[in-house]
C-alpha cells in the first residue's frame, strides 16, 4: 500500500468535495425532464453490465499465434527411406 503525506490526503479530500459540488450544481442546472431521461439511461446501462470484449484475433486461430517467420517446423515424415551403412 502506498503511503501519502497528510498534505496530499487533504488535497485529495478537497478535490473530491469540489467535484461533488460541481456535480450538484450541474444536476441543478439541467431541466427535470432531461435529468430523468439521463437517470433512466444510466440505470439501464448499469443493469446491462459491462460488455464482453471480443478477441483480437481471427476466428479459428490459436490463442498465441507464432510471430511471422517463427512458425514451427513441419514434422518429419516417418515413411522416408533410411540410409543403410
Amino acid at each position: 500500500m502506498t503511503k501519502h503525506s497528510k498534505h496530499e490526503r487533504e488535497q485529495r479530500a478537497a478535490e473530491k468535495a469540489r467535484v461533488a459540488e460541481i456535480e450538484r450544481a450541474w444536476e441543478a442546472s439541467v431541466p427535470p425532464q432531461v435529468a430523468a431521461e439521463f437517470a433512466l439511461s444510466v440505470q439501464r446501462a448499469r443493469e446491462r453490465g459491462p460488455w464482453e470484449r471480443p478477441p483480437d484475433m481471427a476466428p479459428g486461430t490459436r490463442p498465441n499465434p507464432p510471430r511471422p517467420g517463427r512458425e514451427p517446423k513441419a514434422k518429419k515424415d516417418d515413411n522416408a527411406p533410411r540410409r543403410r551403412y
